[in-house]
């Protein structure tokens, strides 16, 4: 248990999904916790899964489907290295100069955490945020994502300075 904070549940799972608004657009879903604020309330994440939809296998066209799950809002794909960043995905067809579908890859950051790691991330406001791109696609893609984690009291110094470093890291 991260110092400063008291566990107020058991953990629980979030899933969500979300869908481009058209193919290969950035598109975002917020996902509320229902925190009280007032009570100091955050969320602790343990694990996340973040699957993203397959891309269109198109003869000579590299395709690619990303997602992530982040702490704030954004206005463009972000990726494990995005401070408010907690996890990502990818998944890509490379076909240029091919006669056929290609080859497919996938990258996803850490789906479930090692033993030894008591959190991967702490969500101090309301919401958290479910993004889906794709690129090359002819359909629009979806990314479905679920987050373990549980409910804490967090003391007015720690609660702040969660609320804080979240809210400076969009």
């Amino acid at each position: 248990m991260p110092a400063g904070l008291k566990q107020t549940s058991s953990v629980v799972a979030i899933s969500s999904l979300t869908n481009e608004t058209a193919p290969n657009t950035f598109s975002q879903s917020r996902i509320s916790l229902d925190l009280s604020p007032l009570d100091n309330e955050v969320f602790v994440v343990v694990a996340i899964d973040v699957n993203p939809s397959f891309p269109d296998a198109l003869a000579g066209v590299d395709t690619a489907t990303q997602a992530c799950v982040s702490t704030t809002s954004r206005t463009t794909m972000g990726f494990i290295e995005d401070t408010n960043v907690l996890a990502s995905g990818s998944t890509a067809i490379r076909a240029a100069g091919m006669v056929d579908g290609g080859v497919g890859f996938t990258q996803t950051s850490l789906e479930t955490p090692p033993a030894n790691l008591d959190y991967i991330g702490i969500i101090a406001t309301n919401d958290f945020f479910l993004s889906i791109q794709g690129t090359g696609n002819l359909g629009a893609k979806a990314v479905g994502a679920r987050i373990w984690g549980y409910r804490a009291k967090a003391d007015a110094n720690v609660f702040s300075a969660l609320v804080q470093s979240e809210v400076l890291s969009a």
